[in-house]
């Protein structure tokens, strides 16, 4: 029995792993800047909502890091490096260091400019 349930614990994080590669329902796409990517070779980054709301309550990002407003966050690599944004918790403290590209930048070619 506890091995079923080791395993059924390891299917769901491989679950959401591979989840995370791809936009799904509730995700959000930052293609602001998806020009300049895509001149360096890089996706527009796929940022998995759903999955920061299970985890924290709104109101630890929402008003005091990201405005309630599309498009009012200029959210760029300097930006994050110099902790603002998502840098305020991907400091290699909190969260993950930004330094794995395709952890963001993962939206797939398939979905470009088809959001």
């Amino acid at each position: 029995m506890r091995i079923n349930k080791r395993y059924s614990l390891l299917a769901v994080l491989l679950l959401l792993i591979a989840s995370a590669s791809f936009s799904e329902y509730g995700d959000v796409v930052l293609d602001r800047y998806k020009d300049t990517m895509a001149e360096v070779g890089l996706q527009p980054v796929v940022f998995p909502h759903w999955t920061h709301r299970i985890q924290f309550k709104c109101k630890t990002c929402h008003e005091s890091i990201f405005p309630m407003e599309q498009g009012a966050s200029d959210i760029t690599m300097s930006a994050i490096i110099d902790g603002q944004y998502c840098g305020q918790c991907h400091n290699g403290k909190i969260a993950w260091d930004p330094l794995y590209c395709d952890r963001c930048h993962s939206l797939p070619k398939t979905e470009v400019g088809h959001q």
